[in-house]
């Protein structure tokens, strides 16, 4: 075990938190394309691959020559605990010496594992070394190449490996010495089925002492590097993107520009983008697959759902597209779990109703199987089976009264917008077209414009959200609040009647009542799919999370109030959206997330196997 020195700093330490958050931080920026859960980076050295003379104390940071250093056959090296991902592009580290001790035979480098830990660095084959006694670098040999200055007490020596072009420099007090290596080991990659091996060996940072007294210091991260690593870094950055951009398409430009048009414009409509879709179509010449209505069908239930009118979002659904809900029955229940999330955020309509009829009378029929937003003129608009689960919000209605739909193309039957506690606004903020928008009514809702429920375009740039590369893999939107602006009935989702405090269903307790009786049927739904399906873990944690905001008295400031925040009504969105378009047999994912995706895989992918440019060619840098 190694010994703790005067400067080391004992786990838990607070001045040890920071240092390692410190860490953390420098590392993520230096080797961002790097998985540390899949190759740790080295931050220390390790006391298990290490010669005896050798002593580490300072958390590992430290190495101390403790043996006899009569000759060569007493020199002793240790390597650092892990070896240098690939994934890096370029890797530096930095060595301080304290004390040159009584010859200053020290080296600094780099070796294969299993390289004899009885030499210094650079005397046998996968290993590097610079030495401070002489100034020579070895490689892979006992006799050395004149390279550099010495070193001695006080110097700093760096050590950088490059992994685009496979050498290695030094540098010393911050200055580079100049290319020691080229044609360090690559590795060759070998495709066997569906996995990736490697045949060369991967380099661990490496450091020698050979005679009493020397001392030397690591630096991994831990502080700011003397060299500007990052600099050098960033000229290589800027040479890789100037060479992906000077990439030779000659003759199939055109050929490029018409799959790109297309995959944007899939795009547009994939997310409900209709009158941009319609307008990039026209200036580009390229074909929507999808019919207008459609797209705007599913814009409405979108803006539904960021609004948090979940209930809404599930009748709208089971109107326009039936049976998609019952054949998608964790779909269902993570909607149904959204929605008693909602409740209780006293966003859904199943309890603003109460907030706005309380003023004209005490309180609906206290009924499980109707709909508060519907009254009880309307008894048979949530009727089921008696095989069949009861749903509040009409996910499974039959026999309802014909009356007029505010979704074009819906046959069934659905209450007038006069019936919803707040009507939603339609328009369209960046579309020529949105002059043609009228107020929301049951007359004026077969006519609506190209604009109608266009979702905000100014939270986006052409249709991807800013600095969203991630997102944009899983189909999610990445915005705080989608929904903003002047559209108060829908917003941002958050209850009109909070008044600056926030209470549990508005504060309304008639609310509160029909939000306890949601639950009960939602426990009902969860027993009824673990009957029909077995036992989900996973809707047993989403049921968990959305009841246990029930125990706590401010449920917006609690361990599990996240699942308030209106950003977390995007991946269910996003489910619902995908889910509509399978059944309408267009791709779930647009082209251009998926092309997105596929490259950022395949980018990692080449970057883990020693294809160094690739570290400093990540798609994200590429999305403006």
């Amino acid at each position: 075990m190694a010994e703790l020195g005067a400067g080391s700093l004992l786990p838990g330490d607070p001045a040890s938190n920071d240092q390692e958050q410190e860490l953390n931080e420098r590392l993520k920026r230096l080797y961002p394309a790097v998985n540390e859960e899949e190759t740790p980076l080295p931050r220390s050295w390790s006391p298990k691959d290490k010669y005896s003379y050798i002593g580490l104390s300072q958390n590992n940071l430290r190495v101390h020559y403790k043996g006899h250093g009569k000759n060569h056959k007493d020199a002793a090296s240790v390597r650092a605990t892990h070896p240098i991902p690939a994934a890096c592009g370029i890797y530096y580290f930095e060595v301080k010496i304290v004390s040159k001790g009584r010859d200053g035979y020290m080296g600094i480098g780099l070796s294969a594992q299993g390289v004899n830990m009885n030499r210094l660095p650079g005397w046998d084959k996968h290993s590097y070394g610079y030495h401070g006694d002489d100034g020579h670098s070895f490689c892979s040999s006992g006799t050395g190449q004149p390279y550099g200055p010495t070193f001695t007490t006080g110097d700093v020596i760096g050590c950088c490996v490059n992994l685009i072009n496979n050498t290695c420099f030094y540098t010393k007090n911050g200055h580079s010495l100049g290319v020691a290596f080229t044609d360090l080991p690559v590795k060759r990659v070998v495709m066997r089925l569906a996995e990736l091996s490697a045949c060369s060996p991967n380099l661990y940072p490496t450091v020698g002492l050979q005679t009493p007294g020397e001392i030397v210091d690591a630096n991994f991260g831990q502080q700011p590097f003397v060299f500007d690593i990052e600099d050098y870094m960033s000229e290589w950055r800027a040479k890789i993107h100037g060479m992906i951009a000077r990439f030779p398409i000659g003759e199939r430009l055109g050929e490029w520009q018409t799959v790109l048009q297309n995959m944007v414009s899939s795009y547009l409509v994939h997310h409900g983008y209709c009158a941009t879709a319609m307008a990039f179509a026209r200036a580009t010449e390229t074909m929507i697959q999808e019919d207008q209505t459609s797209i705007k069908n599913r814009q409405r239930i979108q803006k539904l759902v960021l609004a948090g009118r979940v209930g809404e979002a599930i009748e709208a659904t089971q109107q326009l597209y039936p049976g998609l809900l019952e054949r998608n029955p964790n779909l269902l229940f993570m909607l149904k779990c959204r929605q008693f999330v909602e409740m209780v955020n006293g966003t859904d309509s199943e309890v603003r109703c109460f907030s706005v009829r309380s003023k004209t009378q005490d309180s609906y029929p206290d009924s499980p199987s109707l709909s508060p937003r519907h009254g009880a003129t309307n008894p048979h608009l949530h009727s089921t089976g008696a095989d069949s689960p009861t749903y509040s919000n009409g996910v499974t209605p039959s026999n309802k009264n014909k009356s007029h739909s505010k979704y074009p193309g819906a046959s069934s039957a659905s209450s007038s917008p006069s019936s919803s506690p707040s009507s939603v606004n339609y328009s369209e903020s960046n579309s020529t077209d949105s002059t043609k928008s009228q107020p929301h009514s049951a007359t004026s809702n077969q006519e609506t414009s190209d604009s109608e429920m266009e979702i905000e375009a100014e939270h986006y740039s052409n249709g991807v959200a800013e600095n969203s590369s991630t997102r944009i893999m899983n189909g999610t939107y990445k915005h705080q609040e989608i929904l903003q602006g002047g559209d108060s009935s829908v917003g941002n989702g958050v209850a009109e009647d909070g008044c600056g405090s926030r209470q549990l269903c508005g504060g309304n307790q008639a609310a509160t009542e029909r939000m306890i009786q949601f639950g009960r049927e939602l426990q009902a739904l969860n027993e009824q799919l673990s009957r029909q399906y077995g036992k989900n873990a996973t809707h047993k944690k989403m049921l968990q999370d959305a009841f246990s905001l029930l125990a706590y008295s401010d449920p917006w400031n609690c361990p599990v109030g996240q699942q308030l925040d209106p950003t977390q009504r995007e991946a269910i969105c996003s489910a619902l959206n995908s889910a509509i378009l399978e059944s309408q047999n267009l791709p779930k994912q647009p082209p251009l997330m998926l092309a997105l995706g596929q490259a950022t895989e395949c980018v990692q992918l080449m970057a883990r196997v020693h294809s160094g440019s690739c570290s400093f060619a990540r798609v994200d840098n590429f999305l403006h």
